[in-house]
């Protein structure tokens, strides 16, 4: 995740700047896969050296990314194999205690979560894989 636009051009190349504007349309959260992804460690780059980065939106998440000065890594939180947590309280124990920290942040938000929608920009067009 990173916060800005800008960070999106700073740790990729070539992006296509008519992506941004289909973006601000879209509906929900929204990672773009994105063909070569720059100054990030190997493990987190797919084998074609593309990488999914999403521009977060949410307050909180976006202060941190800011003052955290890089990208941060996101993921579901989930064990492998089962679904994905909608809201803190669906979070397993396992997770809870198996972390170094939990922010207190919406724990008492019982929402429900949707997960990003993922796409790939090329040639000006977007290819679904994840609606």
């Amino acid at each position: 995740m990173v916060a800005t636009e800008r960070e999106i051009m700073q740790y990729t190349a070539a992006v296509d700047l008519s992506l941004f504007d289909y973006l601000d349309t879209a509906t929900k959260p929204t990672t773009v896969i994105y063909e070569n992804g720059l100054g990030f460690a190997e493990n987190l780059l797919a084998q074609d050296g593309s990488i999914g980065i999403r521009i977060c939106n949410e307050d909180f998440c976006r202060a941190l990314i800011k003052r955290f000065g890089k990208p941060i890594v996101s993921t579901s939180a989930n064990i492998s194999g089962e679904p994905a947590a909608p809201n803190f309280s669906s979070i397993s124990d396992e997770i809870k205690t198996g972390v170094d920290y939990v922010v207190e942040y919406k724990q008492t938000d019982n929402t429900a979560a949707q997960p990003s929608s993922i796409i790939r920009w090329k040639d000006g067009k977007v290819e679904v894989i994840r609606s």
